[in-house]
């Protein structure tokens, strides 16, 4: 979800919308789609505060790069990172999968 997405109340403005039925809220709404084994097989489960406080020195171009685009920029670079991560750890799973189908075949 980006930033212009989201939509700021204040508890008086919710309880003003349902009053004037801005809000909906179906009880008999049908569930959704159930999640197959595929889906949790890569799932992880992380505590509500599963962050770690760092303190990174960045050359220049790479700081002010980011943060040129605006608020958010340590967000862009954590997200930049993790894309990363999970690049990397990609790229191991295959070769893993690759040494043992060779291991299987050889």
């Amino acid at each position: 979800m980006t930033e212009e997405n989201i939509k700021r109340a204040t508890l008086e403005e919710i309880r003003a919308m349902k009053d004037r039925g801005e809000l909906f809220y179906d009880p008999n709404a049908p569930e959704g789609p159930e999640l197959g084994d595929e889906f949790w097989e890569n799932a992880a489960l992380f505590g509500p505060d599963h962050k770690t406080s760092v303190h990174l020195k960045l050359d220049a171009e790479v700081f002010f790069y980011f943060k040129q685009q605006g608020k958010g920029h340590i967000t862009r670079m954590q997200d930049v990172l993790k894309a990363y991560v999970k690049a990397q750890k990609a790229k191991e799973a295959a070769a893993a999968e690759a040494e043992k189908a060779a291991r299987k075949t050889g």
